[in-house]
């Protein structure tokens, strides 16, 4: 079903004058009876004009100017038409020596847009006024065969945004699609490009890729491209002489693509925790070995892991503390005696630590029951608590 607040969108500027479509994602989702996400609108209206036209709407960006225009709590995202023309290169659009657009604002006419645009499956332009999708890149015939297609020259449009290497990744994981030979037969050589992505563009590509639905099939098309050593060095690394890690890994994205798809709730700090786990847990032996408790270890590999990785995904503050959380109270949950246990349940982070904990145990590893305990811990009433807190003190004295 069409956006009704995308059509007033159109409507507005086409009323003025302009050409105006709703193109991209949302055209190919509905093409492939899938609910889209959201709509976006392209036009030849610069974004100053956009802007003028709607009460509540502004320009964001300076890679390419974007116009966000608010109607009824929903943004309808708004570009202008971008050029074609691959000679023209002043203030509005720059490149680096790599051959990267830092800047890509010089604008153009809808054939050129189409040409601009980065996969054959997201470049459809619908009219609404005739009912009609204009389709200049094949995208309908790559659409029927299941195919991912970069326009234009794959090398060249890497190299111009290296980002299009995951976008590829990723939407041919969503549609399970087959990714084209000529598309997918220079990703691993421009891999080592992502390094010229910044670090707050790559996390918010990074949920894109993991947080969807579909990011174990993700994960497995990173991995054969050899993508995944870019974006998480460190857990390469890892994942490479650890079985049981990767495992983790596996069991965290397919539990995360469950609860997307029954609607509850993910968090960016689940999925990362488990990514750097591999490397927290690897140097926290190493630290607890030279001579430091277990949970000053674990906390210094934290420390180091997270240092290492916001460089190159700008993890957000509010998500590290909660990695941070989850990590430290594995410790707490494995001296679950006295009281301590009935706090544990009333911390704010209990649930997620607990899963975790459930994670590590389905992929293999052995916590002597912890996650059972646990499970039976917190459905049980008060005279079973204190039975099994005594229980497990007795066995925490032999222990020792």
């Amino acid at each position: 079903m069409m956006n009704s607040q995308a059509l007033e969108v159109v409507e507005k500027l086409t009323s003025e004058g302009f050409q105006a479509f709703i193109v991209g994602g949302s055209i190919r989702d509905l093409l492939l009876n899938r609910v889209p996400k959201d709509f976006d609108v392209a036009t030849n209206a610069n974004p100053i004009q956009i802007k003028s036209l709607f009460d509540r709407a502004r320009i964001i960006g300076r890679r390419f100017q974007i116009v966000h225009v608010k109607l009824n709590k929903q943004i309808i995202e708004v570009t202008t038409f971008r050029s074609n023309n691959k000679d023209l290169f002043n203030e509005q659009r720059i490149r680096t020596k790599n051959g990267m657009l830092t800047r890509d604002n010089v604008f153009g006419s809808l054939t050129d847009d189409s040409i601009r645009r980065d996969l054959s499956v997201n470049a459809f332009y619908y009219d609404p006024h005739d009912n009609t999708i204009t389709d200049f890149t094949n995208g309908f015939s790559d659409l029927r065969e299941g195919i991912i297609r970069i326009i234009g020259d794959p090398a060249t449009r890497y190299r111009e945004d290296p980002l299009r290497l995951l976008r590829v990744v990723r939407f041919a994981a969503k549609l399970n699609f087959l990714i084209d030979s000529s598309t997918r037969a220079p990703i691993k050589q421009h891999g080592k490009d992502l390094k010229q992505i910044s670090a707050p563009r790559l996390f918010d590509e990074s949920l894109k890729l993991f947080m969807s639905g579909h990011g174990l099939k993700t994960f497995e098309l990173l991995n054969e491209f050899d993508l995944l050593r870019h974006i998480f060095p460190t857990l390469f690394d890892n994942i490479d002489s650890n079985d049981l890690h990767l495992k983790i890994i596996q069991k965290a994205l397919t539990n995360t693509d469950s609860r997307v798809e029954n609607k509850q709730r993910v968090t960016p700090a689940f999925i990362f925790a488990a990514f750097l786990w591999p490397e927290v847990q690897s140097n926290a032996k190493v630290l607890h070995s030279q001579g430091k408790s277990v949970r000053q270890a674990l906390e210094d590999a934290a420390e180091r892991a997270i240092a290492c990785q916001i460089r190159i995904t700008a993890i957000p503050k509010r998500f590290t503390l909660s990695m941070r959380q989850i990590w430290s109270l594995q410790i707490s949950l494995e001296k679950n005696i006295g009281a301590r246990a009935h706090r544990l349940i009333h911390n704010p982070r209990f649930r997620a630590a607990y899963d975790f904990v459930l994670l590590r145990e389905q992929a293999g590893e052995n916590l002597n029951g912890l996650g059972d305990w646990w499970t039976k811990y917190q459905t049980s009433d008060e005279k079973i608590q204190r039975k099994m807190i005594s229980t497990r003190k007795q066995q925490h004295r032999r222990k020792c």
